[in-house]
């Protein structure tokens, strides 16, 4: 059998292995795969294990041999999945995996919104405590998570893990899930009042049709001028040019943001000039714990499909 794996560097920047996949044939790995260079590399492949690479009709119907996608991440929007049924191609995703690593880093990019260690570490590096009058002094005020409301839109793996750790600390949670009809911390609620109630929305969607541009002026007009926003999710669920707009007319207190529209983004995207906008380069899932549970799913996932069994398939 011979197995491509296309973009490999992000998953395994060489501390981790691929060697297991070996048991089930030839293995070519390259870091990265430049579009041009796609179609050359896989088109002997009967199996492909790809984390961003696009895989649409075009690609497709040049890659006769291909019977297998293992996708290294849990979203599947870089995939044509009709296109993949009708052809009998099996794809298969990588559920959370992550799930403690991108609960975490929300909960970093919240306190980075409310505590501001960045900038007091900064702070005193420049000998500005050195020269202070008094013993302790703030660049910008604190903001204590007790009793805040947290609102979560999403409620799959990540947000039942971020409602938890956010009741630990003393937080009220709501939450906006299209398919949850009972939630174990917090309470459910509709757009409107999360928007409308919470001092921190955090978004744990997936990116659809329907969650494309959900965050827009519409909703962020509804945010209290007080909260904060963070995306850990996919970046398309926001209107970037309308949360910059909200951002640089102070009209919520800021954002924090894991994941941009186009990544790498642009240099005119307006997040990154956007006032009051912490902004982490797609790091959340990026723990050496959660790649290799990830590179583990992968595996057990092929191995899976060649006993003619299901699992993960999307």
């Amino acid at each position: 059998m011979n197995i491509v794996i296309l973009d490999g560097h992000t998953l395994n920047p060489n501390d981790l292995s691929w060697e297991p996949f070996k048991t089930f044939g030839q293995v070519t790995v390259y870091d990265r795969t430049p579009t041009e260079k796609l179609i050359g590399r896989s088109k002997d492949a009967e199996v492909l294990l790809i984390n961003k690479i696009k895989l649409g009709k075009t690609e497709l119907d040049q890659l006769p041999k291909l019977k297998y996608i293992g996708l290294c991440a849990t979203g599947t929007d870089n995939v044509d999945l009709l296109e993949t049924n009708n052809r009998n191609i099996a794809v298969t995703n990588i559920p959370a995996y992550g799930t403690p690593s991108v609960a975490q880093h929300t909960f970093a990019l919240l306190l980075e919104l409310t505590n501001r260690v960045g900038i007091h570490n900064k702070s005193v590096q420049e000998l500005e405590w050195v020269r202070s009058k008094d013993f302790s002094y703030f660049k910008k005020p604190l903001v204590e998570l007790y009793d805040k409301t947290i609102g979560l839109i999403g409620y799959g793996a990540i947000g039942k893990e971020v409602a938890k750790i956010a009741t630990a600390f003393g937080m009220n949670v709501l939450i906006y899930s299209r398919h949850a009809d009972s939630v174990e911390h917090g309470k459910l609620v509709d757009l409107q009042e999360l928007f409308e109630t919470s001092d921190i929305v955090s978004l744990h969607t997936s990116l659809t049709e329907d969650t494309k541009g959900l965050i827009n002026k519409a909703l962020l007009r509804k945010m209290k001028n007080t909260a904060f926003l963070i995306n850990t999710s996919r970046g398309a669920i926001i209107n970037e040019s309308d949360l910059a707009d909200r951002l640089n007319n102070n009209k919520i207190a800021g954002a924090a943001l894991d994941v941009l529209s186009t990544e790498p983004p642009s240099a005119d995207n307006p997040m990154l000039t956007a006032k009051n906008c912490i902004i982490t380069p797609h790091i959340s899932w990026i723990s050496k714990e959660a790649r290799q549970r990830l590179i583990d799913i992968a595996y057990n996932n092929l191995k899976a499909y060649l006993n003619q069994n299901s699992v993960n398939r999307v």
